[in-house]
């Protein structure tokens, strides 16, 4: 099966989606003690509309971020270009690839895909579906939900190892 891949740590591959990294610190950015309250029902940081706009624009996903226990979004809208490495993105199935340190989350315009796109601990990668059916111009929310674990003794800290947007062709005779 043909693939490409745009890696959306790199500049030049992030500038051909329009994407643009943005980071907050917290489970609910910008609340007192970092939105970290008992029985909270959600995060709106996850949606697709939620306001970013004041978070901390980043080159470098990969940079560790905090300590301890630590929770932190790293937000991008992503559209799909007309062509990559020279082929038509219509009809290719696409993914969203990404390993988390330590436990992630990964929201596609406000929604977790629990069965491919599952809650995922200690720099499991996930490969999360997109489109099956590939559209240019087709626009992506990306929200990933870091958390620095263990929780119960929690080191190092939090980043983002890789984030690549893929796409996939069937080969001849589909």
């Amino acid at each position: 099966m043909p693939r490409a891949a745009l890696d959306l740590t790199n500049p030049e591959h992030l500038a051909l989606v329009g994407g643009q990294w943005r980071f907050a610190p917290g489970l609910v950015p910008g609340e007192p003690n970092q939105g970290l309250v008992a029985l909270l029902e959600n995060s709106p940081a996850r949606l697709p509309d939620y306001d970013d706009s004041s978070w901390e624009v980043i080159d470098d996903i990969g940079q560790w971020r905090s300590s301890r226990l630590t929770f932190g979004w790293y937000r991008t809208k992503l559209v799909i270009p007309e062509q990559v490495n020279g082929r038509d993105t219509r009809g290719a199935r696409s993914y969203f690839e990404t390993c988390i340190d330590d436990y992630g989350e990964v929201w596609v315009n406000g929604e977790i895909d629990l069965v491919r796109g599952s809650v995922q601990g200690f720099n499991i990668p996930q490969r999360v579906p997109l489109a099956v059916e590939t559209e240019p111009g087709s626009e992506f929310t990306i929200a990933m939900l870091a958390i620095n674990g263990p929780l119960a003794r929690p080191g190092g800290a939090i980043f983002v190892r890789y984030a690549t947007l893929a796409l996939e062709w069937r080969g001849e005779g589909y």
